[in-house]
């Protein structure tokens, strides 16, 4: 099967398998939630980020309150999303950024949001995504295992995933790809324990066909 037929019948199946998923996990009202919570969103699940911001957006309420948090205060506040001090430094030194270079507005372009504390391409492309609606590929955990087992990538290194998808996969496609992917890994294609046997795209899969 070639490459684009291949293509073409994975992404039909996710939008029969997942038409609603074009949804954000992660619970912010605006720009700069997003982005606080996409880095602390760094080896750590939604759901426990969820649980942390639902009191961390109560007592920051502005980026302002954030670039002048105190660093020990917010370690603790976060501490249970992991790497809590890398995180809390990052977080302090983005919004005092975003204040100083930016004058408090999230900008849209990838070159422009990498620059700022703590955000690579990942989180830099869920802002683009789910702030500015501009076609992104975001590659977590998800996307990297999946995109690997249907052969749409060998490679283990998250940009060049990115860049390897943006070549197969329609523009179209780039946002909801990515929270549909997720919602499948969630509910399918487990990273411990997969449920091959009920998965719609096994006969696409390389690691289901290698094991017959």
């Amino acid at each position: 099967m070639k490459m684009k037929e291949k293509v073409d019948n994975v992404l039909r199946l996710l939008d029969e398998n997942y038409p609603f998923e074009d949804k954000c996990y992660l619970i912010h009202e605006n720009e700069w939630q997003l982005l606080i919570a996409t880095i602390l969103s760094a080896q750590c699940t939604d759901d426990r980020v969820n649980i942390v911001t639902k009191d961390l957006f109560k007592k920051y309420t502005s980026l302002t309150d954030f670039a002048g948090a105190d660093f020990k205060e917010l370690e603790q506040d976060i501490k249970s999303t992991g790497f809590f001090r890398n995180k809390a430094k990052n977080i302090i030194l983005a919004c005092r950024m975003l204040l100083e270079k930016y004058g408090g507005t999230m900008p849209s372009d990838i070159d422009e949001l990498v620059k700022i504390p703590g955000v690579g391409r990942k989180t830099a492309n869920v802002v683009r995504s789910h702030i500015f609606n501009l076609p992104s590929i975001v590659v977590d955990t998800h996307v990297k295992r999946f995109s690997n087992k249907i052969g749409f990538t060998k490679s283990e290194d998250p940009v060049k995933i990115e860049f390897e998808l943006m070549k197969i996969l329609p523009e179209e496609h780039w946002i909801r790809y990515n929270t549909q992917v997720i919602a499948h890994g969630r509910k399918i294609c487990k990273a411990r324990k997969p449920d091959c046997e009920i998965c719609s795209f096994r006969e696409y899969c390389d690691e289901v066909l290698k094991n017959k």
